[in-house]
């Protein structure tokens, strides 16, 4: 199937901006980890449009959704699923779980249990599921968009830190400006929510064959060793007690092939790792106490290093 992945990811964003308002940064990166066969999280303040974004992601694809709205008492099997006597046959029947779905929306995700919070972990890193030793293979694409407010707020629970590198990218929203929150009063005044009529304009094909071009996009040698050597200083950083890992690089790459694809090249740019390297690593960093205490954050050492790192003229 031949498509163009610019045009396909131009009307999701069209479609995604019917009812996010002003957010281009935060729904191009959204786009940029569906084409990774990436997971998302979207963390901030409550009230912003975490999960309507979520949503009006979902939405836009033809494909199976299902949202589960995590609290203290959500249980492992209600993600997974079960297996239980068919009283008819007397035989163990699989009872799906939420994780059964191509697009799953995991709503304020840190107020569940860590246990609960584990059960996505094979999920989101094999596309599979398993249950009393059966493993089942989860629809293509399949992809999981958590939103989850700051950690600091009561009655949450920090996502672990395995779990935390299992998200591709995480996305901060943030306040709209005047303009951008008097045109978000004006379309939600009527009747009607905007995202309750938002129609799909991408199916699951397309997302699976834009998902395959991402992967055919070159990637030098010395863009490799750009990254490498910007995973190697975050794991040697005296203020950070936990680096990128192996997984966070390879997602870098990816993220900066998809970036290749939106601008219509077969190649990778320096740029394009610059531009992708705080939302796919900032959530993987580990600050220690002391550069906790002297308010030091993920974004802002990245931020540096990003900047004083030389850049790699040569592409191939």
């Amino acid at each position: 199937m031949s498509i163009d992945p610019r045009n396909l990811v131009y009307a999701l964003r069209q479609n995604i901006r019917l009812v996010i308002v002003g957010k281009d940064e935060a729904i191009e990166q959204a786009l940029i980890a569906l084409l990774c066969k990436g997971h998302v999280l979207i963390e901030d303040v409550p009230g912003v449009g975490k999960t309507t974004l979520a949503g009006a992601l979902a939405k836009s694809l033809s494909c199976s959704f299902k949202r589960i709205q995590f609290t203290p008492d959500v249980m492992p099997s209600d993600i997974t699923g079960f297996t239980m006597i068919n009283m008819n046959t007397s035989e163990m029947e699989y009872k799906p779980g939420a994780v059964n779905t191509q697009i799953l929306l995991a709503d304020e995700i840190n107020r569940t249990s860590p246990k609960t919070q584990s059960s996505l972990l094979e999920v989101m890193e094999e596309g599979q599921v398993t249950v009393d030793g059966v493993t089942r293979e989860l629809p293509r694409p399949f992809m999981v968009l958590a939103t989850q407010n700051p950690i600091d707020f009561v009655g949450t629970y920090p996502l672990p830190e395995a779990q935390m590198d299992r998200f591709f990218l995480r996305i901060s929203i943030g306040y709209p400006s005047i303009e951008e929150e008097m045109d978000v009063l004006d379309r939600y005044s009527g009747q009607e929510s905007p995202l309750k009529t938002l129609a799909p304009v991408c199916g699951a094909r397309e997302v699976i064959a834009m998902q395959e071009m991402v992967g055919t996009v070159y990637c030098s040698r010395e863009v490799r060793s750009y990254v490498a050597t910007i995973a190697a200083h975050t794991r040697q950083n005296p203020a950070l007690q936990l680096g990128v890992s192996p997984r966070g690089a390879i997602a870098l790459v990816r993220a900066a092939q998809a970036c290749a694809v939106l601008a219509g090249r077969d190649y990778i740019l320096p740029d394009d790792v610059r531009r992708m390297a705080l939302p796919v690593l900032s959530h993987r960093l580990v600050l220690t106490p002391e550069a906790r205490m002297k308010g030091y954050s993920a974004e802002t050492l990245l931020r540096q290093l990003i900047d004083t790192l030389p850049v790699p003229g040569k592409l191939a």
